[in-house]
């Protein structure tokens, strides 16, 4: 049995998902194949949608990616909200990092220097202006960066706003697993189900995360490895006596390790993440837990007194260079949209937008040429495998 589609996406997590809604709204059948759509790493996520404060050197590329999908951030967020009716959670709180010690206040000065260099928008403040800030910060704190654009989204909201989104932009789904890629002279023509049954289209679109080079069928070299990163999240509540406990997002680097709490609306407090090279393990360690909690009481010292909620651990999708791999790959017919590592949820809206107009026009967007599929090698034309 074969069923046919102009265009299928495997993998239905948010960035799946919004390729999806994105594509069916140019007017291309859709069909998302998960066995779960919705869940992935944006189960776990905190949501910071932070370009600038998550800016390392060497990284330009990425923060003008990360810039335009921020700037595109509330108007996907309200177009969701009037498509479905649902709240993604999307709060422009703006984001404080601050340093401990004197080493991590150079650290953050030298960061506030390039942030000069590049035109971006961040303001140095004192440890005082920052306690006036947020009060509950420890009185250690010897100074910070306030970078007033970095804001945060719920990405668990936003998984649930992109499913309703998308059955209602006739996106149909299909919930099970690809058993393998078909192909039909060296061109991707669909998958094939365990259960035999061949879901062919005219693209497909692999968005499966950390799982996307492992798709059963796929010719060697036509993605590089995209290998899972362990974060582990913890998430609190803020009992209404203490609120409002923190204003915006958070961040510090505690013992060489970068820790973030993002305060949401409705009193859940989201403390994370460990960074984890451990393959597809997605234990909660006791020690995880623990580094966590002691790394975030150093930099406010009252969350201990908060009750804790929920403990979990989830996959970053990270590419060699730790950036997306966005467009046409090797293989004709397949796209690729995986390798997002720690900016999956915070690249969703622009690399929904930039792959559904390459799956309409045939054309790659320029904002997406930095990220090609194919800038670590050129793979051989495959040969029919179906």
């Amino acid at each position: 049995m074969a069923r046919t589609q102009d265009v299928l996406v495997v993998g239905g997590g948010i960035i799946g998902l919004g390729v999806a809604w994105r594509t069916a709204q140019r007017g291309l059948s859709v069909t998302v194949l998960d066995p779960a759509p919705g869940g992935g790493a944006a189960r776990v996520a905190a949501g910071m949608l932070a370009p600038v404060t998550e800016l390392q050197y060497g990284e330009e590329p990425l923060l003008r990616l990360g810039m335009a999908s921020n700037e595109r951030y509330a108007a996907f967020a309200a177009e969701l909200r009037e498509a479905t009716g649902l709240d993604t959670g999307y709060r422009a709180t703006g984001t404080l990092a601050v340093a401990l010690d004197a080493d991590d206040r150079e650290e953050l000065r030298e960061l506030h220097a390039f942030h000069q260099r590049l035109g971006l928008d961040s303001s140095w403040l004192t440890g005082r202006e920052c306690r006036k800030l947020e009060p509950m910060l420890a009185p250690g704190v010897r100074g910070g960066l306030h970078v007033a654009d970095d804001h945060q989204v719920d990405p668990r909201r936003l998984a649930e706003a992109l499913l309703a989104a998308c059955a209602a932009a006739g996106v149909r789904f299909e919930r099970a697993e690809a058993a393998g890629l078909l192909t039909t002279d060296g061109r991707a023509t669909g998958v094939r189900l365990a259960d035999g049954t061949e879901l062919t289209a005219g693209q497909l679109v692999l968005a499966a995360g950390p799982r996307s080079h492992l798709l059963p069928g796929l010719p060697a070299g036509v993605l590089p490895p995209v290998r899972p990163v362990k974060g582990q999240v913890l998430r609190l509540r803020v009992p209404p006596a203490y609120a409002p406990f923190l204003s915006r997002n958070v961040r510090a680097v505690v013992r060489g390790q970068h820790i973030y709490l993002v305060p949401r609306a409705d009193g859940e407090l989201v403390i994370g993440a460990t960074s984890e090279e451990q393959g597809f393990d997605t234990t909660v360690t006791a020690g995880g837990v623990y580094e966590l909690l002691r790394d975030a009481h150093e930099l406010v010292p009252g969350l201990t007194e908060l009750p804790l909620v929920e403990t979990g651990a989830g996959l970053r999708p990270g590419s060699p260079d730790n950036a997306p791999l966005l467009g046409p790959t090797a293989l004709p017919g397949l796209t690729a949209a995986t390798g997002h590592y720690r900016n999956g949820v915070l690249l969703t809206p622009v690399t929904a937008d930039l792959i559904a107009e390459q799956l309409a026009t045939g054309r790659t967007p320029e904002l997406a040429l930095p990220f090609s599929p194919d800038r670590f090698s050129s793979a051989e034309r495959p040969e029919d495998t179906r």
